[in-house]
This record gives structure tokens, C-alpha cells and sequence, in this order.
């Protein structure tokens, strides 16, 4: 599977990492079961993994606070996302 990953273009072309480099390496971590590394690589795996699943269980079935528990998750997933960058940026 990791020989399958694309390249980040933004590091490839312009230098720097973009918010999203991380992410296939950490979801390869995550189904190899090794969560702490999948962690390490891309600390917002587990609030897009969440995301993804409530979603997912919203299609099949009719949750009462769906919308809630959503917009919670991806508020949580973007912040994660621009904080984990932010720090990276500055280490």
C-alpha cells in the first residue's frame, strides 16, 4: 500500500508542507493498528475518522442530534488540522 501514496506537490514543488501531508501515511499507521504513530503523523486522523463514521451512520440511519455531533466533529477536524500545521510550522 505505501507504494501506491502520491506525493505532496506542495512540498514537491514549492518546499514546505501543506495541512494535509501526513494524512496517507497516517491512515496506513491507523489499519496497520498502530494508533500512536497514526497520531504523530497527522493528529487530526481520529476527529476525520469520526467524522467519516457519523457521517457514514447518518446515511444509513436517522439519528435525533446528527447535525450536532457532525458539525461538531468537523469544526473539531478543521481545527485540528490548522493548529497541528501552525505547530509544525513553528518547530
Amino acid at each position: 500500500m505505501e507504494e501506491y501514496m502520491l506525493p505532496c506537490l506542495t512540498k514537491k514543488y514549492f518546499g514546505f508542507e501543506c495541512m494535509g501531508c501526513g494524512l496517507q501515511r497516517s491512515l496506513v499507521a491507523l489499519f496497520k493498528g498502530h494508533f500512536t504513530e497514526a497520531f504523530s503523523l497527522y493528529p487530526a486522523i481520529f476527529p476525520l475518522v469520526f467524522l467519516g463514521i457519523a457521517i457514514g451512520v447518518n446515511i444509513f440511519f436517522s439519528l435525533k442530534y446528527a447535525n450536532r455531533i457532525i458539525s461538531f466533529l468537523a469544526i473539531l477536524s478543521v481545527t485540528t488540522i490548522i493548529v497541528s500545521y501552525i505547530l509544525k510550522l513553528t518547530t
